[in-house]
């Protein structure tokens, strides 16, 4: 079967690995889709090729495709199920693990993750636990149910948090794709949504993906421009996406007195002032890291009912062969979503 192999260096190119099959609890997935993630980059650009205890590991971790095959010992699922993989698997037994949680899971020696230490989406086809396996719903196609599996999901159960509604403005800060999905998602629950990057282009699909409004933050003075836009009193919620120091600390001083700011954009370090950035004006802060699987089945089912335009945002649809190129694009910092397709 082929599939992606990363070699280091920000080199990639498609092998043929062994062909696979499910073991108990387990099924294989044929996949129709795959995405490509900015939290890949440290596997893509690293100086040594993405391996785990000395074996290389596809990489991929927004798989989403159609059950082709069942392991003993599987119930519930189908063959010719449609499914979104959830790219985590832990010890199952916990009590983060029976909730859906699994990369919360405490049981590091069964902790496991789809795309780093087992092999991920990147490839024709993959063996899943059963747990790990959410309904695509059949309004859903498969390309976007791919950025449901990771980027899309994880911004709705950020605004989740920030129980975004009609009554807020939400500044959303980095329009790559889950920034995107973030300023999405927030328009369609109600509020008016601030989308905020350095990207003219980036900005422009955010305009079009219904931000209220867009401001340019190359000269690093967003928080000001939030204030203007919301009469001096700043957002009632901001939405942290890009993961950069100045991101974090402008987000902060964006939200309003008594507002909330979610971060999500990971790596990096930020320093606050506990007294003016926080205490003295009553905010709560928030960390929010992906989603369970039933936040996943929660997002697919609300990108259904309320017909979410989420295929808007994919800029780039390759097939496997092509994904060594697709990688090149997307880690020069082109906009947009990025999938591989299968037929």
């Amino acid at each position: 079967m082929r599939g992606v192999a990363f070699r280091g260096n920000s080199v990639a190119e498609v092998i043929d690995y062994p062909d696979i099959e499910p073991g108990p609890g387990q099924v294989l997935v044929k996949l129709r889709s795959s995405g490509l993630c900015g939290s890949d980059f440290n596997r893509y650009r690293g100086e040594t090729p993405n391996e785990h205890d000395g074996q290389l590991i596809r990489p991929g971790h927004e798989p989403c495709g159609e059950i082709v095959g069942l392991g003993p010992g599987v119930t519930g699922l189908s063959v010719g199920d449609r499914i979104i993989q959830h790219h985590y698997e832990g010890c199952r037994e916990c009590e983060y693990c029976l909730t859906g949680w699994q990369q919360l899971c405490q049981v590091t020696d069964k902790k496991e993750y789809y795309g780093g230490s087992m092999h991920g989406g990147h490839g024709d086809y993959m063996v899943v636990h059963k747990s790990t396996c959410v309904p695509l719903p059949d309004e859903v196609d498969y390309e976007v149910g791919a950025y449901l599996a990771c980027g899309a999901s994880t911004a709705f159960q950020a605004l989740k948090k920030l129980d975004v509604s009609g009554r807020d403005v939400l500044a959303v800060f980095g329009q790559g794709p889950v920034g995107l999905a973030a300023t999405m998602f927030g328009t369609e629950m109600g509020a008016r949504v601030i989308a905020v990057d350095i990207s003219r282009d980036r900005l422009k699909m955010a305009a079009e993906s219904g931000a209220w409004a867009t401001i340019d933050n190359t000269n690093g003075d967003a928080a000001d421009q939030v204030r203007e836009l919301t009469h001096g009193a700043g957002a009632d919620a901001c939405l942290e996406a890009a993961g950069l120091a100045v991101t974090r600390v402008a987000a902060v001083e964006s939200t309003r007195i008594f507002g909330r700011t979610c971060l999500v954009g990971e790596g990096g370090e930020v320093t606050f002032q506990p007294t003016p950035h926080i205490i003295h004006r009553h905010l709560t802060l928030l960390g929010s890291w992906t989603f369970s699987t039933f936040g996943l089945a929660e997002a697919a089912r609300y990108t259904a009912e309320r017909n979410v335009p989420l295929a808007s945002v994919i800029t780039s649809r390759s097939t496997i062969e092509e994904a060594p190129g697709a990688y090149r694009e997307f880690s020069s910092g082109a906009p947009g979503k990025f999938v591989i397709n299968w037929e």
